[in-house]
């Protein structure tokens, strides 16, 4: 069965008569390894065909769909066509030119990588894969087509006619009919980069996040182009195009692209919703990210990022309900929760502000948030995301309550998907990270209405060994953690791309104190004001903070190392499991001889061997 993108049930609403057939016929009669794309906006123009079909060895085929009849035809030409429709004669572009625009269209966007065309030859510098257009009379047969001067206009091979997409049709016979539309045919097959290459070019909104800027629409030197074009893999593009309306669950791993999903939702409703739309998380370096990358999007004004308490304290603020006293410990943040869940009840803050919420971390938030949450979406749109990962759940220690999604207001059933492919981390990473966690990371079954947890899976490319150091003192740790970012700086990687994630403030101490004196920039996120992630500064950042983050190399300090607030010690392997899993490329742990984690390190790096 072919994918189809988006999934067609999200779709079928906006679809006419002769889409939803035809859809359900390339979903039926085309075989797993065809891609094909419904209404879905092709380069920065937003140009919109009704079908891309696209096959690794057939090549890429755009269809236009009419639902027309014949008497409903009055005149058509090379160019135009006339209807006969309720509103009185229409004029509309000719389906057949309309897709051959769309094609040209295509080709000019790909035709600019060199890594996508003939290198020389009568073809040099044309795709060099097949391509091809035509048109799909859903309500006109091949015989009433034949009675007619249609084929003058129509050449006859261009046209799939509505006798010839019935369900009863021979899927080879179906594929014939689209098959007859390329001019030429080649034999080869493409591999999957060169896939998501051509995925890269046509469709921007799922680049990954780093490289939404690259290219600007006029962009023609393919030299500047990068090797590897990062994007979604098709479970998350059809995931991210086929989120309709209602209250939905994302329950993903560990780098399986969650965020980007988030975001690429928050850019599609910013287009077609009215009031502001609210972006949840629980930790405020995440939040600034995530509000740093809606001003990117230039959404920033319609799309407000918070972390949670501080969008408490805006709301009491906005409706001028007291904050608590006393000193900002959890006591006053639960207070100040509270006062928020009991100025909805008493309407003193009004219910349904947004149009759409979307709640990343889901993991850390505790049922009477959701609840008060909930209230928040306007119940006209109903519009709710919840990404969450239960492996991830580092707040609350085992006082943790379990929950049913439905208990708290989340209506999700039916609409909830698991995402277990990790795409940030190396494969020695994970395979490290996953064997130090094993016990929390054991598959658990759950009911569709609670949290399960998920095992990641592998996905990512491979790197080097994790590291982990083992030295004297705390001082020496700080030593060698500053020795490696400088050699990193030194061989071309940007501060930026450097994190050192701690886990208490006086582990890390050391270590601030040999980065001011070696003249290495930093920023603290808990001491900084204006934290700014884009800077070219080591982010120096806690195992909390971290989550929603990622660094291709990662330096953890003192692992595993015994301390007077330490929590449980399932909980301090969820922390230390969550900072492994922000390293990108390259991960470097340092400990002592008190470390109560070494030794299952120390055993999961040797099975890489």
């Amino acid at each position: 069965m072919a994918t189809l993108i988006p999934a067609l049930g999200s779709v079928t609403s906006r679809m006419t008569g002769g889409e939803r057939r035809f859809a359900e016929r390339l979903e039926a009669k085309l075989e797993d390894d065809y891609l094909c794309w419904y209404d879905v906006a092709i380069g920065e123009k937003t140009r919109h065909p009704d079908f891309i079909v696209f096959h690794p060895s057939r090549g890429l085929l755009i269809l236009e769909v009419k639902d027309w009849r014949l008497d409903t035809i009055r005149e058509i030409d090379q160019r135009n066509v006339t209807l006969l429709t309720q509103r009185g004669l229409v004029h509309e572009l000719n389906p057949l030119e309309q897709a051959r625009q769309f094609m040209y269209f295509v080709t000019e966007l790909l035709q600019r990588d060199e890594q996508l065309v003939w290198p020389t030859g009568s073809l040099k510098g044309k795709p060099f894969f097949p391509y091809g257009h035509g048109v799909v009379l859903a309500n006109i047969t091949r015989a009433q087509f034949d009675k007619t001067n249609l084929g003058e206009v129509l050449p006859p091979h261009l046209v799939i006619c509505q006798d010839e997409m019935y369900e009863s049709v021979d899927a080879e016979a179906f594929q014939k009919r689209m098959w007859e539309m390329f001019p030429v045919k080649f034999t080869f097959k493409l591999s999957l980069p060169q896939i998501d290459r051509i995925r890269w070019h046509l469709f921007p909104q799922i680049r990954m996040p780093e490289q939404r800027s690259l290219f600007p629409e006029d962009a023609t030197d393919a030299q500047e182009m990068p090797d590897i074009l990062r994007v979604m893999d098709l479970q998350q593009e059809q995931l991210a195009r086929s989120l309709g309306e209602g209250h939905r669950i994302i329950h993903g791993v560990a780098g399986s692209g969650k965020t980007i999903i988030l975001g690429y939702r928050a850019e599609h409703l910013a287009k077609v919703v009215h009031r502001p739309i609210l972006v949840l998380c629980f930790n405020r370096t995440l939040a600034a990210r995530l509000a740093g990358t809606m001003q990117d999007k230039g959404i920033g004004n319609k799309v407000h990022v918070h972390n949670f308490h501080s969008w408490c304290s805006r709301q009491l603020k906005a409706f001028h309900v007291d904050e608590p006293k006393g000193p900002r410990n959890a006591a006053f943040y639960d207070a100040m929760v509270d006062r928020v869940i009991r100025g909805v009840d008493t309407r003193a803050i009004p219910a349904g502000q947004y149009d759409a919420v979307l709640i990343d971390e889901g993991h850390d938030f505790r049922p009477e948030w959701f609840k008060l949450i909930v209230q928040m979406v306007n119940p006209e749109t109903n519009s709710l995301l919840v990404l969450y990962d239960d492996a991830q759940s580092i707040y609350g220690g085992t006082s943790k309550r379990k929950f049913t999604f439905a208990s708290v207001g989340i209506k999700a059933s039916g609409r909830t998907t698991i995402l277990k492919l990790n795409y940030r981390n190396t494969r020695e990473i994970l395979r490290v990270a996953r064997k130090f966690a094993d016990e929390l990371l054991a598959p658990k079954e759950a009911p569709e209405d609670e949290a399960p947890t998920v095992q990641p899976v592998a996905a990512g490319r491979q790197g080097p060994k994790p590291l982990l150091l083992e030295l004297p003192t705390l001082q020496d740790e700080a030593n060698r953690i500053a020795t490696i970012l400088l050699d990193e700086n030194r061989t071309g990687t940007p501060w930026k791309d450097m994190a050192v994630v701690y886990r208490h403030l006086d582990m890390v101490e050391p270590l601030v104190g040999i980065l001011e004196r070696k003249g290495i920039p930093f920023e603290m996120p808990q001491k900084s004001k204006r934290f700014m992630p884009g800077a070219d500064t080591v982010k120096v950042v806690t195992m909390h903070s971290s989550k929603g983050l990622e660094f291709p190399l990662v330096c953890i300090p003192a692992t595993g190392m015994p301390h007077r607030y330490e929590e449980s010690l399932e909980d301090e392997a969820r922390l230390l499991y969550v900072a492994m899993t922000r390293a990108t490329r390259q991960l470097v742990m340092t400990c002592g001889e008190s470390s109560r984690f070494a030794g299952k390190l120390r055993e999961a790096i040797a099975r890489l061997a």
